[in-house]
């Protein structure tokens, strides 16, 4: 057991699943977004995914793109990543990274996943990174006690779904949609099989990630998954001005839809 997979079952335990929030550091500016982090933990996150400012977020859609640009515009650092993941754990939740994997390279796996479990960090989703290509991560993290956490899809072959669920520690992130993060007008039945398919492959503990932006979607979710993860809605929410009482009132909406009064 991990800090995460006690999360996720004391979750369970109380008849819900959990919200996992992302935010990334440094948006609109450093204080905050640690601000905001907090504010995701009190408004109701079990889990909180800090996201390190990368130039080059392939992934992610473009208000996160956005977010990340104006981060780094900043002069946002790595080292402000950590002093997130700290703010989290703090503040009650349980902290994650969300980090490509030429950030984590260049720091050093051994360091980073040293400097993430210095700072109270559980885990590390790496979404451009799979286990056969990053040996060397994973055997950080294991040294480190630092939870893998890998991405599965609809087009993840048996093989692989097999491969990435059997790496991944704390989690598996599904994601039911190819192409990059963003919110969603449905969900879709796509989510419910990439869900099933890593079950299947023995994943005790699915999150997903489906562009989930109210709480009526994050209640459709929780009928199947673990984890609602949600990004791009509290990035939106809390915008450019930094509104802080705009990011809570949207994590207290899907704070509801996961425990079912949305």
């Amino acid at each position: 057991m991990s800090a995460l997979t006690e999360r996720i079952d004391a979750a369970k335990a109380e008849g819900r699943v959990a919200l996992v929030g992302y935010l990334p550091v440094g948006y609109p500016d450093v204080p905050t977004s640690l601000a905001a982090m907090r504010v995701l933990v009190e408004a109701g996150c079990d889990i909180v995914e800090v996201g390190p400012a990368y130039s080059d977020p392939l992934l992610d859609g473009p208000v996160i793109q956005h977010a990340a640009a104006v981060a780094l515009e900043g002069g946002v650092k790595v080292d402000d990543a950590f002093t997130a993941v700290r703010t989290v754990a703090e503040a009650g939740a349980v902290p994650v990274v969300m980090a490509y994997g030429n950030l984590m390279y260049a720091r050093g796996w051994k360091r980073f996943a040293a400097d993430l479990k210095a700072a109270g960090g559980a885990g590390a989703i790496t979404p451009d990174l799979t286990p056969d290509a990053a040996p060397e991560w994973v055997e950080a993290a294991r040294a480190a006690d630092i939870d893998t956490i890998f991405l599965v899809a609809p087009s993840t072959t048996r093989e692989r779904m097999q491969l990435t669920c059997d790496a991944s520690r704390g989690f598996v992130y599904a994601t039911p949609l190819m192409g990059v993060t963003g919110e969603r007008a449905s969900v879709g039945d796509a989510a419910e099989r990439v869900v099933g398919a890593a079950r299947e492959a023995g994943a005790a503990r699915v999150c997903i990630g489906v562009g989930v932006s109210t709480g009526v979607q994050a209640a459709e979710v929780a009928q199947y998954a673990d984890g609602v993860i949600v990004g791009t809605a509290f990035v939106r929410a809390l915008g450019d001005e930094g509104d802080l009482e705009r990011l809570r009132a949207k994590v207290e909406e899907l704070a509801a839809g996961v425990r079912g009064e949305a």
